[in-house]
């Protein structure tokens, strides 16, 4: 019977499950960061591209944010309301909400791709494509080429934590690290050996993408826990309206993270014309360039943060439709402890070796103030990664609980009002450094107003009783 298929979910210790399913969620998301940084740390050392195509990197970056952002709300609505649906025995339910999310992937897409090709240019100067001739025609070429795989880059992560919530997070993991390997063998090939430049870097990243989503419609045909047929295919008006809103969170802390980058690049333009060496023409796009650069390294974190708790989303989802909160109270110890872990391994990196990160990115091929503004970065914008980590597990773990009001508000006050708000304030007072002093401002206050959230739904979620069903197993 499917309905009993993840009935371990409620009687496997936390531990296990933990590891089970946020390991292979973390894999997932960390390749799929490393889409982008690849291509970075190929462009930055092809000498015909350099800092201009890195800079053009980091302008387009937001903008598969965005596409990632719609993804986000339909695979993770869709995987937090499965999960709650297969707890409580529905499965009928759980089906039709998936077909739901497999149209929705598809028609957000396609939207999204007409969307940018039409106003190309206008986008690209939103996010400070105009630096200068050099950068703006690499970001073009990079832009259109990424924009058409679009389509297949959101149906891939759509159905990512469809896959997990069906209980099979090792295939979503197969799925994205198969497409990842596509793209890390063809970036050198298009970029060194064709010479194709940022058209290359894009291809590769494209190719991957199909595959991904090949491999993710291979799995929709043979689901475990859910049986997909003709009923299901089609949009289910009153359950995407049901789950959308436990995926709101996830879209609104992407999309926000969009509107920060915006306002912090912007920044970075305006006063870095300021400043007496980026001030100069030959130097200019080298704050852009290694903002980005910064941020994807930091990505990669978040990635590995928020793998770990969306990776625990099903299990928290289903232990709550099976009236078993105890359980869920003790994953979220668990949670933040190894969050912190990840924060403070990380802290240690980027503060003992800016040098060698930046490295990575062609830092031999470029001037002496590329390496210098980098070190200086890497040192202020990331030294509250603890926190960030932290943060990050807060929000996702109140959208499991089906909180989704309260977690869409921290992650709009993280990244709205303290990231968008100190990134135009701060460097009013401190200059060019007042960019980089944002970030870690805003995690500080964030982590203020998390931590006495999550104090409240623990003691709501113990002092809840759970089932007399017998003695719960040792959890390890």
């Amino acid at each position: 019977m499917h309905e009993a298929t993840n009935t371990f979910l409620i009687t496997q210790p936390i531990g296990r499950l933990m590891r089970r399913y946020a390991v292979p969620c973390i894999i997932s998301l960390l390749v799929a960061a490393l889409y982008n940084i690849v291509d970075q740390i190929f462009i930055a050392n092809a000498s015909y591209l350099g800092s201009y195509g890195n800079a053009a990197n980091t302008v387009v970056f937001p903008l598969t944010v965005v596409a990632l952002a719609l993804a986000v709300m339909v695979g993770d609505g869709c995987c937090a309301f499965v999960s709650i649906s297969l707890g409580s025995g529905q499965t009928d339910r759980a089906g039709k909400s998936v077909g739901s999310a497999v149209l929705m992937s598809l028609l957000l897409g396609a939207a999204l791709t007409l969307c940018y090709l039409a106003f190309s240019t206008q986008i690209l100067t939103m996010f400070g494509g105009q630096v200068n001739a050099e950068t703006y025609s690499c970001a073009k070429e990079y832009f259109f080429w990424i924009t058409l795989g679009i389509p297949f880059y959101m149906f891939g992560q759509a159905m990512n934590p469809i896959i997990r919530s069906d209980g099979s997070p090792r295939f979503a993991m197969a799925a994205t690290l198969a497409g990842a390997a596509v793209n890390l063998v063809l970036d050198p090939v298009f970029i060194f050996l064709f010479r194709w430049g940022m058209m290359g870097a894009a291809v590769a990243t494209i190719l991957g993408q199909i595959l991904t989503a090949l491999l993710s419609v291979w799995y929709l045909c043979h689901m475990k826990a859910i049986r997909l047929d003709g009923r299901c295919l089609r949009l289910h008006g009153s359950l995407v309206r049901r789950y959308l809103p436990l995926g709101v969170c996830s879209f609104l802390s992407q999309i926000s993270l969009v509107a920060a980058m915006a306002a912090i690049q912007n920044m970075t333009l305006q006063y870095g014309a300021q400043d007496p060496i980026f001030s100069q023409a030959q130097y200019a796009q080298i704050p852009l360039a290694v903002l980005g650069i910064v941020m994807k390294v930091f990505q990669i974190v978040i990635s590995v943060a928020v793998g770990m708790a969306a990776g625990c989303i099903p299990i928290i989802g289903y232990n709550l439709g099976a009236e078993r909160r105890d359980r869920a109270a003790g994953l979220l110890t668990r949670l933040l402890a190894a969050e912190a872990a990840v924060g403070a391994a990380a802290l240690l990196v980027v503060e003992l070796f800016p040098q060698t990160l930046i490295g990575l990115f062609g830092a031999a091929n470029e001037s002496i103030y590329y390496t210098q503004f980098a070190v200086r970065c890497f040192r202020i914008y990331l030294c509250m990664m603890v926190l960030a980590t932290v943060n990050k597990a807060a929000f996702i773990y109140l959208q499991a609980l089906g909180k989704s009001l309260l977690s869409t508000a921290l992650s709009m006050i993280r990244e709205v009002v303290f990231g968008v708000g100190l990134a135009l304030l701060l460097p009013g007072i401190f200059g060019l450094d007042g960019v980089l002093y944002s970030m870690p401002v805003s995690d500080l206050l964030t982590f203020l107003i998390s931590a006495a959230v999550l104090v409240r739904t623990y003691r709501s979620l113990r002092q809840t009783p759970h089932p007399a069903d017998g003695p719960l197993p040792q959890d390890g």
